[in-house]
């Protein structure tokens, strides 16, 4: 499996990891619904780990940890989207240097 192939499986895991902590937030906002959300984001995490384990076993691990950076930019877009939180402009920037650093490593 090419490069490509290793970024695109890690972008699926980071972002099913990102999905996985919205859908525990939904879980603990939403007592009637907890066990739903709660089991929909553990599934959703599992299913990030399993791709994440994928790609390690060809790729280097600090290449593979530096992309999952995308983890925090993944989050702080839904948070903003989905539930409507409020992110501060000095947030938005830590995002920014992140995004940069994530682009370094993968280019690397």
């Amino acid at each position: 499996m090419g490069k490509m192939e290793n970024l695109g499986l890690l972008l699926v895991s980071t972002l099913l990891g990102a999905i996985g902590q919205l859908l525990f937030k939904y879980a603990f906002n939403n007592p009637a619904m907890l066990l739903v959300w709660l089991v929909a984001g553990l599934v959703a995490y599992g299913i990030s780990t399993l791709l994440y384990i994928m790609v390690l076993s060809r790729v280097n691990l600090s290449w593979a940890y530096g992309i999952g950076g995308l983890s925090y930019i993944f989050a702080t877009i839904l948070a903003y989207t989905v539930l409507m939180e409020n992110i501060p402009p000095l947030r938005w920037a830590g995002v920014g240097v992140i995004f940069l650093g994530v682009l370094l490593i993968g280019w690397s």
